[in-house]
């Protein structure tokens, strides 16, 4: 019996935030198998900040072309193979797109390995967002006991795993999010020592009072004002870790630079970025501390699920105002039994 993929490609370039007419639903069938691919039905999908860019600029991958399925990684679970590396049943990642299945040589696949982990945590603590929270702190920031480390985006995927990292390797640490129901949880239930919510509080003041010291590692998530204020409280050789700066990416206009620049000269600072894709051969080496932090208790994720591929688009807009909490993804298909 021939089946239907539904997907959502690319109508036209944003312009300020994602907008009814950006993306166009499509279905069609889904083709007979040649020799050496694999087909894919997608269980989860990914939605990042980073979708935003790859709809509308080449960065550090092309941009996606008008046209096309719309880029999004995804877990999925192997329904056919004419690949002998692969068997029906096999789980697997990769930039599945929004789509409910995807044909693939196999090649840009990675199966995954059957660990003590439920399917979610490839979304919420492994993955991409593992290896972000956790190189990225640690190589990058180098955080050291004792230390200030401030988060922006502390409730987000990364920024909630990256401000448990950070108390696991006894650093103080402050997160800065939204909400004072997402301020809450950080603190109760992540372990943060402080929360300030940026949208009612001077954040400044709010540093100073929770930073007295200084700030000796920024975890950057969001670039803008936030990021300016941090550079304007930073201690003698702070690292600044540039992981994202989703405050612009809706900018129909490129924000101006932060005034405080000045202060990574003057504190002699450090403010680096980096890509994910830089640690995926080191996925390993991440894995064997998460998933015993994980196991032990001292490391929680929180996934939140949209139902349905058919609310990608209006799902991704969570990610912009704010109102996500931990990983933000879409439930395609149910799990595998």
């Amino acid at each position: 019996m021939s089946r239907t993929n539904g997907q959502w490609r690319l109508a036209r370039r944003p312009v300020g935030n994602f907008q009814d007419g950006d993306f166009t639903w499509c279905e069609e069938p889904v083709p007979a198998l040649g020799d050496g691919q694999v087909l894919v039905r997608i269980v989860y999908l990914s939605l990042d900040p980073t979708n935003r860019i790859w709809a509308s600029q080449d960065s550090y991958l092309p941009a996606v072309k008008l046209g096309d399925v719309m880029r999004g990684g995804g877990i999925g679970v192997v329904e056919e193979s004419k690949n002998g590396a692969f068997a029906p049943g096999d789980v697997v990642q990769g930039l599945l797109g929004w789509q409910q299945f995807y044909v693939s040589s196999g090649s840009d696949l990675q199966k995954l390995p059957k660990l003590p982990v439920p399917l979610d945590a490839w979304s919420g603590l492994l993955g991409a967002i593992g290896l972000t929270a956790y190189f990225g702190l640690l190589e990058i920031g180098q955080p050291k006991a004792g230390e200030t480390v401030v988060v922006s985006t502390a409730a987000g995927a990364v920024g909630s795993l990256v401000g448990q990292i950070a108390k696991i390797k006894g650093c103080r640490v402050v997160g800065l999010t939204g909400s004072d129901e997402k301020c809450e949880w950080i603190v109760k239930d992540l372990g943060y020592d402080a929360a300030i919510n940026y949208k009612k509080e001077n954040v400044a003041e709010a540093l100073r009072k929770h930073c007295p010291k200084g700030i000796d590692v920024y975890f950057d998530n969001v670039g803008g004002d936030i990021l300016n204020e941090v550079l304007g409280q930073i201690a003698l050789r702070a690292r600044i870790v540039s992981c994202g700066m989703i405050s612009g990416y809706n900018a129909t206009t490129p924000p101006p630079g932060p005034s405080n620049i000045i202060n990574l000269l003057v504190r002699r600072g450090r403010m680096e970025g980096f890509i994910v894709l830089d640690y995926l051969s080191r996925a390993e080496e991440c894995f064997r501390e998460l998933i015993p932090w994980w196991a032990a208790g001292k490391l929680k994720y929180r996934v939140d699920i949209a139902d349905g591929l058919e609310s990608a688009p209006k799902a991704v807009l969570r990610l912009f105002d704010g109102s996500n909490a931990g990983k933000l993804i879409v439930r395609v298909s149910p799990e595998p039994s």
